[in-house]
């Protein structure tokens, strides 16, 4: 009796473990479902200031057409690439969203372009997924940590992170040096959303001070594949050297508890640079190895 009771609790012991350690698969299921061709509509509008003075901005609205794909998939990671076409001819590489499970080393954003890591226990982030969030150039954005929710038919992630000024701002405005995002991903039947609820904080040595909020909305619904071919056989032509470019920033991020980046160097930036050499590769026999040697030293440039 009592060794079958051991074998029993073993086993039980056993399983729980696994369940720890193991994605749930409506999980993966979810996070895959976030791909595909989409049709895009992006929707900012700041809805509060605490000063009454303040002059609130005009609103912002876009539309494109995206391509949303798996680029590497493990057990416990999902990389995912985003790529905008931009009518028949042009593909821009956008971001990019890795997906980790129960990762306890995230690069949280302080301010001006700099970051500085964290450790989580493993209490903290059991049962999550980190989103680590990265720029057109492979760089840093924010990271966050949550539990994918799964009830009442409904599939969602949120999480509150602080984040750099957002592309369609950070060239117009400096009033402000930190967006503290809440971003909810959420699976619809078309495609996803991507509802966000953000702040504009002014961060000094004084702490921080809300300057307005925001509501941005970011719709993704599925059109036709054929839209996005463009997309598709651009990435097969180019995605050994962005493989490159994203092991070279995996080694750089680990070596490092602050990530600190300059703007600009000599007149000129990490994206364009990058590309640059991206240019450059697609020319000669690609050779991985010199490729990752020159990507390292344009990127180690721009560290401070």
């Amino acid at each position: 009796m009592r060794l079958s009771l051991l074998f029993s609790s073993l086993v039980l012991i056993s399983i729980q473990g696994f369940t720890q350690s193991t994605p749930k698969s409506d999980d993966v299921e979810a996070i895959k479902k976030q791909c595909g061709c989409h049709d895009v509509d992006f929707v900012y509008a700041e809805t509060f200031a605490p000063d009454k003075s303040y002059s609130f901005k005009d609103r912002y609205r876009a539309k494109g057409t995206e391509w949303v794909f798996v680029d590497e998939d493990q057990p416990g990671k999902i990389v995912i690439q985003h790529l905008l076409v931009v009518g028949d001819s042009m593909v821009i590489k956008h971001w990019r969203e890795d997906w980790l499970f129960q990762n306890p080393s995230l690069l949280k954003f302080d301010q001006n372009a700099t970051w500085k890591r964290i450790t989580l226990s493993p209490a903290q982030v059991k049962g999550q997924w980190t989103q680590k969030v990265f720029e057109v150039d492979d760089s840093p954005r924010y990271e966050g940590s949550a539990t994918w929710i799964h009830a009442d038919g409904r599939h969602f992630w949120e999480s509150t992170v602080d984040a750099p000024l957002p592309r369609r701002e950070y060239t117009k405005r400096s009033d402000y040096n930190v967006l503290r995002r809440t971003n909810h991903h959420e699976i619809t039947a078309e495609g996803y959303i991507h509802d966000q609820d953000n702040d504009k904080i002014v961060r000094s040595e004084a702490g921080d001070q809300l300057l307005a909020s925001e509501k941005g909305l970011n719709t993704y619904k599925r059109t036709d594949e054929a839209k996005c071919k463009i997309a598709k056989d651009w990435w097969q032509k180019n995605r050994t050297y962005w493989a490159d470019v994203r092991a070279v920033w995996d080694e750089v991020l680990a070596s490092r508890p602050v990530v600190a980046l300059r703007g600009q160097v000599k007149g000129n930036v990490l994206g364009r640079e990058l590309d640059e050499l991206s240019t450059a590769a697609q020319k000669g026999s690609y050779n991985s190895a010199t490729s990752r040697q020159l990507i390292r030293q344009t990127i180690e440039k721009y560290l401070k």
